[in-house]
């Protein structure tokens, strides 16, 4: 039995993830999450230690050991976020990325107040992601109606409207001849249908 065997070193690698896309949406927006929440801590951390220095006017910080994180979401609401990242398509992560990182600069956010911001992003992104699919759906309906319509428009088109034929009577004639004009509805112009 070889060594190559056993390590299977002639195996060649897997390129292309076997993971689902949805699967790798939730985990890269997940990251994102847990990424700003450290970044949180840490200006929440440099702002009372800001604080500290100004209040007692000594720096003690290099005393302080923090913690690596210590704060993190619970797990119901984790869920809730896990399932809300679902509905956001792959090529709508990076975009909700962007603004999630966009508003966390805006707002400079508590620690406990990342995750709201991220929730709300994800909304946005899931009620554009929708407004979307109705507005393609709405042009796909649109589509079907005006193929319809033309479909129709050709059926109709085989009966002609014949407004110069010579046996169509005119007020103009009827008064150059004397006659009585007949009953008819002089506005409307006569059909006839072509074979």
């Amino acid at each position: 039995m070889s060594l190559a065997s056993w390590f299977r070193w002639n195996e060649p690698p897997n390129r292309i993830s076997q993971r689902n896309p949805t699967e790798m949406v939730v985990e890269t927006l997940m990251m994102e999450l847990s990424w700003q929440i450290k970044q949180a801590e840490k200006q929440q951390r440099e702002r009372e230690n800001e604080y500290r220095k100004a209040k007692t006017g000594v720096d003690y910080g290099w005393l302080v050991s923090y913690p690596k994180q210590s704060y993190d979401i619970s797990p119901g609401e984790r869920l809730q976020l896990e399932d809300m990242c679902t509905k956001i398509h792959p090529s709508y992560c990076g975009p909700v990325i962007l603004r999630f990182r966009q508003v966390v600069a805006e707002y400079e956010p508590e620690v406990q107040e990342v995750s709201r911001l991220f929730r709300s992003v994800l909304q946005e992104a899931a009620e554009k992601i929708k407004e979307e699919e109705e507005a393609k759906k709405l042009a796909r309906q649109w589509n079907t109606k005006n193929r319809t319509s033309l479909s129709l428009t050709t059926f109709k088109s085989r009966s002609r409207i014949s407004p110069f034929i010579s046996d169509i009577k005119t007020i103009s004639e009827d008064v150059e001849r004397g006659t009585q004009p007949t009953r008819r509805v002089w506005s409307m112009p006569e059909f006839r249908n072509t074979k």
